[in-house]
């Protein structure tokens, strides 16, 4: 239970720490609000020719009386927009920090030097190109694996009872640690911990991970706001990395600490 929580504070110190900086916080909006764009089109763009794709798929319900053709084929039309959806709030985190990769970065590091006692950052020596198709293959691998769980958890939602009750609650589980291992591989992956030790090390604080990643799964949920929080959530997870890998942080604004230190005559 002393992770749950710690894992909640990481998530507050995180956006309390981009209403500190306000700078970092408006670059750190741009690649959210592109991600939100394109999956609007896209979600757009479902609503309006879904039907027809449903109808191009069934033709054996041609010939079927009505109304069943009509209510076979609007089911289906449901299905397919509900699972677009939920593809969409499990793969915004990682399309939103693919997009944004130099934006995240940029804005991970300085957490680290702020946060830091001696001020410094781990940096990666790859080049730009190659940080890109790391971070791109690393999300498929676990885009895969939450779309695994999405069927899953879709398919037992047809279940009488638990399908209304246990299984969104253990979705919004699954939701919030897939989350998590996105935007903690910002600062992971810098530090050069390859994906499947990610895993593993989440694995083993799983309260910390669900602490953290469950309240903002769930604040997602809500339109917007996934653009307004992803700032805040990078520099919380980076947070958090910063303590999985058992490295020293400092309390409060460390830089502004080490500036006044500085200037002090």
């Amino acid at each position: 239970m002393r992770d749950l929580g710690a894992g909640f504070r990481y998530l507050l110190k995180g956006q309390k720490w981009v209403g500190r900086h306000g700078r970092q916080y408006g670059f750190g909006l741009l690649p959210g609000l592109i991600t939100l764009v394109l999956y609007a089109g896209a979600l757009v763009a479902l609503a309006l020719w879904g039907s027809g794709l449903i109808d191009w798929a069934t033709p054996f319900a041609d010939d079927w009386a009505d109304p069943w053709a009509g209510l076979f084929r609007g089911f289906l039309t449901a299905v397919l927009f509900a699972l677009a959806l939920l593809l969409c709030v499990l793969t915004f985190t990682a399309m939103t920090l693919l997009v944004g990769q130099p934006f995240y970065e940029s804005l991970s590091e300085r957490v680290d030097r702020d946060v830091s006692p001696d001020g410094t950052a781990p940096e990666s020596d790859l080049p730009l190109w190659r940080e890109l198709w790391i971070s791109a293959r690393d999300s498929l691998r676990i885009v895969a694996r939450a779309a695994v769980w999405a069927v899953l958890l879709f398919a037992l939602g047809f279940v009488p009872v638990a399908g209304q009750t246990v299984v969104p609650v253990i979705g919004l589980f699954v939701t919030g640690f897939f989350l998590t291992e996105e935007l903690t591989a910002v600062a992971l992956q810098r530090r050069g911990v390859e994906v499947r030790e990610r895993l593993a090390l989440l694995r083993s604080r799983k309260t910390l991970v669900w602490g953290f990643g469950t309240p903002l799964a769930l604040a997602f949920l809500v339109p917007f706001v996934a653009v307004f929080l992803m700032p805040g959530a990078v520099v919380g997870a980076t947070l958090m990395a910063r303590d999985l890998t058992g490295e020293d942080t400092e309390d409060g604004d460390g830089a502004a600490k080490r500036q006044e230190d500085v200037n002090a005559p």
